[in-house]
């Protein structure tokens, strides 16, 4: 791997696909304190 274009690419693909993950997550983790807080579904 001495490619420096493609370890920036595997790097952007990393970052990109643990923030889409940690974006799904954080979104379901505060739905589910929403909806026990208050007992109905979160605002759109």
């Amino acid at each position: 791997m001495d490619n420096e274009l493609a370890k920036r690419l595997m790097w952007s693909g990393l970052l990109a696909g643990l923030g889409a993950v940690a974006s799904i997550a954080t979104t379901r983790v505060a739905a589910m304190i929403w909806r026990r807080a208050f007992g109905e579904d979160p605002p759109e």
